[in-house]
Order: structure tokens, then C-alpha cells, then sequence
């Protein structure tokens, strides 16, 4: 099989697309054909060495992936061969092929195509958990959501319209302003490129400020980081929740007299932790985010799909903050269901 490689720590240049030895399931694990897997932030710190987990190198980045279930390892009941599952594996997904354990997998549902199946349940799974279970977001209050235009920023916007929240959408252009909106967001805001000076950063909490209104966002999702952060903090609600998702700007240095002064909560989301620590809760998050795809609540937006040998440009593109929605690598037109 071909297998995208990371070989030594370093950016996707340095991935190498290599012809290894199929995998072999072992017992309570399936073997499946992999048809798509998302591309995700983690995909950029892995391969770095800069994400909470280190695999043993060589291996394959790719954490959430889409196939066909193509050999079982022994004592296997629960799925059986030919099934379309969705896998959440951490890293090994740029691969046509991967062994990875049963309970870590889910059934398709049956109208869902692969390449969505592959960009559906890591960023809707971090983005209901933040909404959720950290911030406990309530029908009509206020949630502002920076990198709004990204994978788990729209799957962000569209839960918390869900959710029946006003949701503000914040994004670095309009091109992705109006794609927020066209997803759910009430309004938009056009923030600039980092950094932000002094002066840049007041007036972007001014304008943060100005459409949340007078009493400010109830709940702010940030996964974006960089100077972005204290400004919509800055424009938080008295005893509002600021959830704390994702750093592609850079991590923030954030003034502590701000939540003192808002009597607000600073709330760290770790998706990944919270799905191993209480399986049970994830699975039951799961079940209620696969109804709202089923009513067409919500979708994953994918804005490219690209071959496995091309997987290197999608991780480099996702971290220059340049994809609208999510990219899939595909490894062999998994469009078709």
C-alpha cells in the first residue's frame, strides 16, 4: 500500500510518499480500506514534533479517516467485513490502508459520502464539546466565533445556530465572512491581518464590541490565537465563557485583570482528551451531531479534495490558514458512496 511518511520532524516538504507493507489487524481491531481522510491543524504539529502526542517515526499523519472495512482481527463481533465506517485514528490516515481498533470506529450513515464522513467528526466533535459540554451555550445568547471560515470555526457557526444562539462569525476576509453567513452566522465581522499593534488591537475590540452589543459575547470560540484572542476578550459578557480551541496565530499572552474584571471563565477545550477519558459522553455527542447531519442542520463544507500524494500541500495550506472549510485527501474518488 502507499503511505504518506514522517520520516523526521519537520514541515510537510519533508513527508515522503512510500510503498510499506499492508497492516494486520490485530485482535478487537478492523482493517480498513481507506477511501478519505480530513486534514486537520494537528496534522501540521504532529509531523513537528509540537502536538501533545510523539508517535515512533515513520508513520503517517491523518487523524480522522472514511473506508470500507476490509479485514477483521480475531475475536471481531461488532463490525463485520464490507461495512462503511468512520475511523478516528490520532495519526496514520494518509495511507490506503490502516488498522486501528473497533470501539474507535462508528457505522456511516448510509447517505453520507466518504469525503464528508472523513471531515465530520473531528471538528464538529471539538466544536459541540466546546459549545456543549464547556461553555453550556443556551438558546439566545450571544457566541462569537473567530476563524470563523475554518473546519471547526463553521462547524462552530452552525451549531450554535443550532443551538439557537446569535452567532457572530469573525474571519479574515469577506470572501469567508459571507461563506460563515451563508452557514448560519446573523453577522460577520472582516477582522486584519496579524500582527496587531497597540492601536490595531483596540480598535479590533471596538468592532467586536459593536456587534455583540452592550453586553457583549456570552460565549467566545477562539481557535485562532495570536493578538485576536485579548481583543474578543476585551468584548466578552459579565460571566461570559471563552473557550480556548486551537493556536494557529500563535499562543496567547492574555492580561489576567480581563477576567477578574468580567467575572469571566478562560474554558480549555481538548476534544481528543475528553473522547478517551469519558467514551461514553463522546459516543452520546456523536449520536445527537449524526441526527443534526441527518436534518440537514449541518454539513461539512469541503472546499478541495486533493490525491494522497498531494497531501503535503493540503497540511501546508491549512496552516497558512488558507483553506474555507475543510480539504480531504482522497484516495481513490471518495465522493461515491
Amino acid at each position: 500500500m502507499l503511505a504518506l511518511l514522517s520520516k523526521q520532524p519537520g514541515g510537510p516538504g519533508l513527508l515522503e510518499l512510500e510503498t510499506v507493507p499492508d497492516p494486520r489487524p490485530n485482535p478487537g481491531e478492523i482493517l480498513m480500506s481507506v477511501k478519505a481522510c480530513g486534514v486537520n491543524y494537528p496534522d501540521a504539529l504532529i509531523i513537528e514534533d509540537r502536538y501533545q502526542f510523539k508517535p515512533e517515526r515513520p508513520f503517517a499523519p491523518g487523524s480522522e479517516v472514511s473506508g470500507i472495512v476490509e479485514a477483521l482481527g480475531e475475536g471481531m463481533t461488532s463490525l463485520k467485513v464490507g461495512d462503511r465506517v468512520i475511523g478516528s485514528c490520532g495519526w496514520g490516515g494518509m495511507a490506503e490502508k490502516l488498522a486501528l481498533p473497533a470501539e474507535r470506529c462508528i457505522p456511516m450513515p448510509d447517505a453520507m459520502p466518504f469525503d464528508e464522513a472523513a471531515a465530520f467528526i473531528m471538528t464538529y466533535g471539538t466544536s459541540y464539546h466546546a459549545l456543549k459540554d464547556r461553555a453550556h451555550l443556551k438558546p439566545g445568547e450571544v457566541l462569537l466565533v473567530l476563524g470563523a471560515a475554518g473546519g471547526v470555526g463553521l462547524a462552530a457557526v452552525e451549531l450554535g445556530k443550532a443551538m439557537g444562539a446569535r452567532v457572530i462569525a469573525a474571519a479574515s476576509s469577506e470572501e469567508k465572512a459571507a461563506l460563515a453567513r451563508r452557514h448560519g452566522a446573523d453577522e460577520s465581522i472582516v477582522y486584519p491581518s496579524g500582527p496587531l499593534d497597540k492601536d490595531g488591537a483596540k480598535a479590533l475590540a471596538d468592532q467586536f464590541k459593536a456587534v455583540c452589543g452592550p453586553n457583549g459575547a456570552d460565549v467566545v470560540y477562539d481557535p485562532v490565537g495570536g493578538d485576536y484572542s485579548e481583543a474578543a476578550l476585551r468584548a466578552i459578557a459579565w460571566e461570559g465563557r471563552f473557550l480556548v480551541v486551537g493556536f494557529p496565530a500563535g499562543i496567547p499572552k492574555l492580561p489576567l485583570n480581563l477576567p477578574l474584571l468580567k467575572s469571566c471563565q478562560i474554558v480549555g477545550v481538548f476534544w481528543g482528551a475528553f473522547a478517551r477519558r469519558d467514551p461514553q459522553a463522546n459516543a452520546a455527542n456523536i449520536r445527537e451531531l449524526l441526527d443534526l447531519y441527518a436534518r440537514g442542520a449541518i454539513r461539512p463544507v469541503i472546499s478541495e479534495r486533493v490525491p494522497l500524494e498531494r497531501a503535503g500541500e493540503a497540511i501546508s495550506a491549512l496552516s497558512a490558514r488558507k483553506a474555507l472549510g475543510k480539504i480531504v485527501v482522497t484516495m481513490d474518488g471518495a465522493e461515491a458512496r
